[in-house]
């Protein structure tokens, strides 16, 4: 492979913000895998956010760059796994598998798709420091081509429109918008762009916690919520804490900690055949199967605030963000029922938004 812009590169980032800034463009907020894409006649890298490449799980997708992406070049987008009209992150996560054979097998029953949003690099020339509006000039007649499974992402100069696609893009699965500046090069691992998410609390029962790895200090609580059968299911952690905190939420945790987890709602979780057959607090983590994910029970009594930006499926979709203690909240009453459920919305709309509404 020689190309003007080689692999690794680390993808340009985004910084949170509560408004959508007017910069310009606006694009849907992919929830997949970000993915730099590198192709040099037949070699193709699938270059990914940490800058290990991706290629070998997504062989459809390889497939795909070689008949829709220009003979030689670099571009920038998202790998997603598209079922029935909305994405599937948790889909998604499984095509991550070190056998051969499943993950051809899996490149068959969920295959991905690239949702291309930048371009840096098209024949001998890089991209890299010219100002992104011309960049997605390019990007759009590169691919102008391009079939499914490859898309152009869809964006707009409009504001009322982005703030429209913020509210209605979520019910097919999506994350939230991103702002670029439409003068800005492509600058790797800055924090140049500007997303926006949405953020909503839960009052979520607090049935465990881990460690943090630097030593005897919480370094994340575990959740629950309470289902209709009346099973606490595990919805996720709240993490993130600053260190003093972690400190004082060891004295606040004293008084519930369970050293037998007999009656606790999850003590069938600490049976390791049990970590084999879910999302379960005590599994081993796909991405590290060296990360101690043993966890300790408490009481199920106490009650936390949490802000959490959406569900997918019945978890939280990223980390919850410790707000305060509920006292005042009886543990039952924190079920499913209280959470926002967005509005569906048809993923093939959000792919023909581009088309109906041009920029």
């Amino acid at each position: 492979m020689h190309l003007p812009v080689m692999p690794p590169i680390a993808p340009m980032l985004a910084r949170s913000v509560s408004t959508i800034p007017d910069v310009g463009h606006v694009e849907p907020k992919w929830d997949g895998f970000r993915t730099i894409v590198f192709r040099d006649g037949d070699e193709v890298e699938l270059g990914s956010r940490n800058e290990r490449p991706m290629t070998r799980y997504f062989p459809e997708v390889v497939a795909a760059v070689k008949d829709n992406l220009p003979e030689r070049c670099v571009v920038d987008g998202e790998i997603v796994v598209v079922r029935g009209d909305r994405l599937d992150f948790d889909a998604l996560q499984q095509r991550i598998h070190p056998a051969a054979s499943r993950v051809n097998l899996l490149a068959a029953e969920t295959p991905a798709s690239f949702i291309a949003f930048d371009v840096l690099a098209t024949g001998d020339e890089s991209l890299m420091e010219t100002p992104f509006g011309e960049r997605r000039t390019r990007l759009e007649s590169a691919l102008a081509a391009a079939a499914p499974p490859v898309h152009v992402t869809p964006a707009t100069s409009d504001m009322a429109v982005a703030q429209e696609w913020f509210r209605i893009f979520e019910g097919a699965g999506l994350d939230g918008v991103v702002a670029k500046p439409v003068d800005l090069p492509y600058l790797p691992d800055k924090r140049m762009m500007f997303k926006v998410k949405h953020e909503r609390t839960a009052d979520c029962v607090v049935a465990g916690f881990r460690w943090h790895k630097s030593g005897p200090v919480i370094g994340s609580l575990l959740l629950g919520l309470y289902k209709d059968d009346g099973r606490l299911q595990h919805v996720g952690v709240s993490a993130s804490f600053p260190m003093n905190r972690r400190v004082e939420l060891v004295t606040e945790l004293a008084a519930y900690r369970m050293d037998d987890p007999t009656g606790h709602p999850w003590e069938e979780w600490a049976v390791a055949e049990a970590h084999q057959s879910g999302r379960l607090p005590g599994a081993v983590s796909r991405w590290n199967a060296k990360k101690d994910l043993s966890w300790l029970p408490v009481r199920p009594e106490l009650v936390v605030e949490v802000a959490y930006e959406r569900m997918e499926g019945n978890r939280f979709r990223h980390t919850a963000r410790f707000r305060r203690w509920r006292p005042d909240r009886d543990p039952r009453s924190c079920t499913y029922e209280q959470l926002e459920r967005p509005v569906e919305f048809d993923l093939a709309e959000v792919l023909n938004a581009g088309r109906v509404r041009p920029a």
